[in-house]
């Protein structure tokens, strides 16, 4: 009798023990479930891909912001080209892109464009040189008459007797267009914008060419984006300043921009959510690796 009757409760435990865990199992499932449809739904709008065209100087610094980004949020691209600054704002107006860069100031007829400007960094343009050069500085003054063609050689400057090489942008290069306001090599005509850029200057297309055209000429001078400066070129000092990260912050340094993104009408949450994220902490920590922050 005993044993029939504790055969009945083994049974009986067994029973519970089962249910308990089929129950315990259900509610472990829903809850997995309901945490994974949490975390589809937490954001739905952050999936896809953005596009980014324009400025050359602010290609490698949105890259990097870009990939840092991409690392954290797994489901957007992000695509990057550098075709200069007129065509990223172009670009931007006309709704080809997610995103223009520029790495100038908008024109007056860009500026009724109805885009909005995101300055992410600022930069100074460096005035280089082939490190053979012994020329190691130079006043505001003397580069725009090298630039404009009225100082032809070297010697005129203290330097060897060589001709001068001048080395610029393509038309259109927001680098190009800050440098020559800056240093007044152009001027505003009737309306239009009138560049005195040597007649015989070589044009490159992008900073790097411009660097590798002067690391690979004695007697070139050029400019580009300081945060691109390697050891193949020589930055001059410029009116007895270092170009430096820290002589642009404390505006010691004369030439300098700011590294502008730009959106047009209200902007989707992935377009917030990258530029709120180029903005914060994290964002301008990378930004303070070769440039100026702006938080």
């Amino acid at each position: 009798m005993l044993l029939k009757n504790w055969k009945k409760v083994v049974t009986t435990l067994i029973g519970a023990f089962c249910l308990s865990m089929i129950i315990s199992g259900c509610e472990v499932n829903d809850t997995n479930t309901n945490s994974n449809l949490q975390n589809s739904t937490k954001n739905p709008e952050l999936s896809g891909s953005i596009s980014i065209i324009g400025s050359t100087s602010v290609q490698p610094l949105a890259q990097e912001l870009a990939d840092a980004y991409s690392a954290k949020n797994k489901a957007i691209k992000i695509d990057v080209q550098g075709i200069g600054s007129t065509a990223g704002i172009k670009a931007i107006s006309d709704g080809t892109c997610d995103i223009g860069t520029s790495s100038r100031d908008l024109a007056k007829e860009e500026k009724t464009w109805n885009l909005t400007e995101h300055v992410i960094a600022i930069d100074g343009i460096a005035v280089i040189v082939n490190p053979k050069n012994s020329i190691t500085n130079l006043t505001k003054e003397q580069i725009t008459k090298i630039f404009k063609g009225e100082i032809k050689n070297w010697k005129e400057i203290g330097g060897i007797d060589k001709e001068i090489m001048v080395v610029s942008r393509e038309a259109g290069s927001g680098t190009r267009g800050a440098f020559e306001e800056m240093l007044k090599i152009v001027e505003t005509k009737n309306g239009k914008t009138v560049s005195y850029l040597k007649n015989d200057a070589l044009i490159a297309q992008g900073n790097g060419a411009v660097i590798v055209n002067v690391a690979g000429k004695e007697n070139a001078i050029g400019y580009a984006s300081l945060g691109l400066l390697n050891d193949t070129i020589k930055a001059v000092k410029v009116n007895g300043v270092d170009a430096t990260t820290d002589n642009v912050k404390n505006g010691k340094y004369a030439i300098s921009r700011p590294f502008i993104m730009l959106t047009k009408g209200e902007e989707n949450s992935k377009i917030k959510s990258f530029l709120n994220f180029i903005i914060s902490d994290e964002g301008q920590k990378i930004v303070s690796k070769n440039y100026i922050v702006v938080k």
